[in-house]
């Protein structure tokens, strides 16, 4: 099992716990088909076993994890067709979280995605600079994942809907780390244009979003979800 962050602070642990178990799944720290142990989470973050159950309560209701025994969880593991159905449920909610983010959006959070996509830029321009396949083009590459990543939680922040919002929450849990692999094997077979791709579908869906077009920013954003799933589900299931 991989290392999880130790957790000091006596407040809201099971917060804390589940936020981290759930950021390790996403991340794939904690691999899809993985058993773990109420023990073995409470030793790795460093905190007794009693907000760690807490967590994992509501992780299977989040049904990233399913319960294995008494005291263990297996990390969930979708087959092809359930997670081509997650796909397409995620394509319609971020579709409206982004025609909801042009109508609803604040100059402030205007600010903070235009900020985002200005950092992207700077290090796409570091990429070009960088070796083909180093692993200082890979770093260059991850954090631009998370900028896009970011771009995301501000856009459904944008929104402005509770329910959109927490339903979000939910569904991104289940292939983020699989879009960053996806992203990072086009680049690895040469297709450094990935990086451009993902970058320019971004700031199309940003300039919607601040002319206020939510017809626009509906469709764009739409067809990248499609997209960037089609990719990451290409890649999971290919051969």
């Amino acid at each position: 099992m991989g290392q999880l962050p130790h957790l000091t602070s006596p407040v809201t642990l099971g917060d804390q716990a589940y936020s981290a178990i759930r950021e390790a799944i996403v991340s794939g720290v904690l691999k899809r088909g993985e058993k773990v142990t109420e023990r073995g989470l409470a030793e790795s973050l460093d905190i007794s076993a009693t907000p760690v159950r807490e967590a994992l309560r509501r992780l299977e209701q989040d049904r990233l994890v399913e319960r294995a025994g008494p005291r263990s969880v297996r990390i969930a593991k979708f087959e092809e067709d359930e997670l081509r159905e997650f796909t397409m449920i995620e394509d319609v909610l971020r579709a409206l979280s982004a025609r909801l983010a042009a109508q609803k959006s604040t100059a402030s959070q205007r600010r903070e995605m235009n900020a985002l996509l200005e950092r992207a830029d700077s290090l796409r321009a570091q990429v070009q600079d960088a070796a083909q396949g180093s692993p200082a083009e890979r770093e260059l590459v991850v954090a631009i994942l998370e900028c896009m990543r970011e771009f995301h939680t501000l856009v459904d922040q944008a929104s402005g809907n509770p329910t959109l919002i927490q339903m979000l929450h939910m569904v991104d849990a289940f292939g983020a780390d699989e879009r960053r692999h996806s992203v990072l094997s086009e680049v690895s077979s040469e297709r450094r244009g990935a990086v451009d791709e993902r970058y320019q579908q971004h700031r199309a869906i940003y300039d919607a979003i601040a002319a206020g077009d939510g017809d626009r920013a509906e469709k764009l954003m739409r067809a990248h979800s499609r997209t960037s799933n089609t990719s990451r589900l290409s890649m999971r299931f290919s051969g």
